[in-house]
């Protein structure tokens, strides 16, 4: 049977981890738990691990022991990259006053301040109503997020379409949970939301990126080129981001 370690996905997005449920193997002196899927059509044992934990892709029919050897033989690897995740998940939020979000990749701080249309930003603080219970203070903070990152995205997407001599696209929000945005081949741009708390430096990369593909539908040569006419340091900026997202998404 092919062994092989799946790849994490590019995008670092936070969910609750499966740590605690599901199957569980000693590795190194530690009790990990993992995620098991089986399918019939997968003929490998595959490892993913990302911010849910890890997880194991296997054949219908695979015995528990090639899980078990598998596990065994990266084990290394495993410790390693669950330690990565668990150091780059955000703390649990309360949604009190005090707590920080990010906007375009800079700290923004809840106040609490009552009456007016909240969520509403004041420089550096976003003032919440206190009076409201955490639950729906969570979700006012991340609808006005989304208002937010929606006005952005048609902006940037506007602008670099006009560079190009392209009509402007229709752009909407995506909550997609290992890509920062897509092109439709009818034209429509899906972006991810939580890109908004990450530097406008590389909303911008992800948006010319998108545009670049109303003219050429693939990664070819002239696709990068037309980026870095939109982008010319794009190359520098996905590799910040892909490096160091996880330092902005406290959502």
């Amino acid at each position: 049977m092919t062994r092989h370690r799946a790849l994490q996905p590019e995008l670092p997005l936070h969910a609750p981890p499966t740590a605690g449920s599901g199957p569980a193997i000693e590795l190194g002196g530690q009790r990990i738990h993992y995620a098991l899927h089986r399918t019939r059509r997968r003929r490998t044992i595959s490892l993913l691990i990302d911010e849910r934990g890890l997880r194991v892709a296997a054949p219908l029919q695979a015995p528990q022991r090639a899980i078990d050897a598998l596990l065994r033989e990266h084990a290394a690897w495993v410790i390693r990259k669950v330690r990565d995740w668990q150091q780059k998940r955000p703390p649990q939020r309360r949604w009190i006053a005090g707590e920080q979000i990010m906007l375009y990749g800079a700290p923004v701080t809840l106040e609490a301040r009552t009456g007016g249309n909240l969520p509403q930003l004041d420089e550096d603080r976003l003032l919440i109503n206190p009076q409201l219970p955490p639950t729906e203070i969570e979700s006012r903070v991340r609808g006005w997020l989304k208002q937010q990152a929606l006005a952005c995205f048609i902006r940037r997407c506007d602008d670099y379409s006009a560079q190009l001599a392209l009509p402007a696209p229709a752009v909407r929000l995506s909550n997609a949970r290992t890509r920062w945005g897509s092109c439709h081949a009818s034209g429509r741009i899906s972006m991810n939301w939580r890109l908004v708390q990450t530097p406008t430096a590389w909303i911008d990369y992800v948006a010319a990126h998108e545009v670049a593909h109303l003219r050429e539908m693939n990664h070819s040569p002239a696709f990068w080129q037309t980026v870095a006419v939109l982008v010319a340091d794009y190359a520098a900026r996905r590799t910040a981001l892909r490096r160091d997202a996880h330092r902005y998404l406290l959502l």
